[in-house]
């Protein structure tokens, strides 16, 4: 391999800085989802497993916040995914942006499982202790945390879905409501009734003290 002194390599730099705009070299760019979207359309898997990559822990977020198993959320972003891939064709960016198409999929999804099955409690899982400096802090956010979770069981499966994408997702208005299918107005009244009964249960569970 050709060695490069670091004289020259700062000189190269500095001769490419010293062109006008127009003559600078142009950067890579990572390619956008619906640029993928048109490859993995035409079963081009490399740009598949980009968008896998890029998407696939958004998805597992909005499932598991739903249906509150990271098993059943694992098969559900897997699911999602194989549909992206089967349905690719049918993706229409003048429609929607692809992460408005994604979590479509994903609510769906979830909403179909927990319509097939009976309402579970919510799992504890076991926190693994913290032995950093800051653990106190770090058990109180744990705490909060569950508090959190459990008040979010109480919620149904689409005012939990509106929770997901709008406070945790940082989705606006209107992308969170064209990605559960709604109208602005009907997200904004279905978000409205969810953000009352997130209240009200994380009053309920605090005036208690059931945290368990």
């Amino acid at each position: 391999m050709r060695h490069i002194s670091p004289g020259r390599d700062r000189d190269a730099l500095r001769s490419n800085d010293d062109r006008r705009p127009g003559q600078q070299v142009e950067m890579t760019e990572e390619p956008s989802d619906e640029a993928l979207m048109v490859e993995v359309s035409a079963r081009q898997q490399h740009a598949f497993r980009i968008l896998m990559r890029r998407h696939m822990p958004r998805a597992l977020r909005v499932a598991q916040r739903i249906v509150r198993d990271p098993v059943e959320a694992d098969d559900i972003g897997q699911e999602a995914f194989l549909r992206v891939w089967s349905h690719a064709a049918s993706f229409d960016p003048q429609v929607a942006k692809f992460t408005t198409w994604l979590y479509r999929i994903v609510l769906n999804l979830t909403f179909d499982r927990t319509r097939r099955r009976s309402f579970q409690p919510l799992d504890e899982a076991g926190d693994v202790p913290d032995t950093a400096p800051h653990a106190v802090e770090s058990m109180i956010a744990a705490e909060e945390s569950r508090l959190l979770q459990r008040a979010m069981a109480s919620l149904s499966d689409r005012q939990r879905g509106a929770i997901a994408l709008f406070h945790m997702e940082g989705l606006s208005g209107q992308e969170a409501a064209e990605a559960m299918n709604l109208s602005a107005k009907a997200f904004e009244s279905l978000l409205g009734r969810a953000r009352a009964a997130l209240k009200e249960s994380v009053q309920k569970i605090q005036d208690t003290g059931s945290f368990a």
